[in-house]
């Protein structure tokens, strides 16, 4: 059976200025913090441009790829991609998205947000007692290689239930569990992103989830500055890097957070969460 349509904006000049200004914005967050961007991208699309939530899910998802791929040649001049490790991340993230795509209609989605927001604020908090050091290098052992794989299943399971990158994930695990440098970090999980988001980005064209216009626009404009912000965070101290991603945290648990308030039960309402896939 063939997706229904979705409705698309009208590509005008307007439209392909506020593609460029979202590209501009994401892909600097996204070379300084290492994350895809999609935080910015999904509710900038949705507000801006009136995109529904699984179209702009699909069409961050596509420009997150080139980004990405720029974020990655940026951090490895530096020597700061961790290859292997970020390629047991892929496997595991890939594996677990399909299970967080399965489990997304059999779980309350408001229950779901609410142990994110927990989540990331004990993430938050150990920003400010683990500073990374510049001079860690990743020690890659079976059991750490094990662990690589766990933590990038969880990781494509809580994608594909609310929609989250990975990178607000993967980039404070491997800081504060695998005692990375906060460059590694950022640049390797840049690298796991991409064949996530090709993955992501198939299905996503088959079901006609993408504008691959507007993917194209933002995913080039954000090009132009993720190694701007990749060289910015060689720049900033690790414990000031640390504060910064600590508020970019803060952000994206106060919108789960609303979106968690906004889907809780009502009197005489359905289930909660249902019909709401936080894309």
């Amino acid at each position: 059976m063939t997706p229904p349509e979705t409705t698309r904006p009208l590509h005008d000049a307007r439209f392909f200025l506020t593609c460029i200004g979202i590209g501009l914005l994401a892909g600097l967050l996204s070379g300084l913090f290492g994350v895809g961007g999609g935080t910015v991208i999904v509710p900038f699309l949705v507000l801006f441009l009136r995109f529904d939530q699984r179209l702009a899910a699909g069409t961050s998802l596509a420009a997150i790829v080139p980004t990405a791929t720029v974020g990655v040649i940026s951090y490895a001049v530096h020597g700061s991609v961790a290859w292997i490790p970020a390629l047991l991340l892929a496997a595991g993230a890939v594996f677990g998205a399909q299970i967080g795509t399965w489990l997304l209609p059999r779980l309350s989605l408001t229950v779901l947000r609410w142990a994110f927001v927990g989540f990331l604020a004990a993430v938050i908090v150990s920003l400010f007692i683990v500073i990374p050091s510049r001079d860690a290098e990743f020690s890659l052992t079976w059991l750490s290689g094990v662990l690589l794989v766990v933590l990038g299943v969880v990781t494509g399971i809580l994608s594909g239930l609310i929609g989250v990158g990975g990178g607000i994930i993967v980039v404070p695990a491997l800081m504060v569990l695998f005692g990375t440098s906060d460059l590694v970090a950022k640049g390797t999980s840049l690298l796991m992103m991409i064949p996530t988001a090709v993955s992501g980005t198939v299905g996503n064209i088959r079901r006609r989830n993408v504008d691959l216009v507007a993917a194209a626009i933002v995913g080039l404009a954000a090009c132009t500055t993720t190694a701007l912000g990749a060289w910015a965070a060689t720049l900033i101290d690790p414990f000031v890097g640390n504060m910064l991603f600590a508020a970019y945290l803060v952000i994206i648990a106060v919108q789960m957070g609303l979106r968690a308030w906004r889907g809780r039960p009502r009197p005489g309402a359905g289930p909660a969460g249902s019909g709401d896939a936080a894309r």
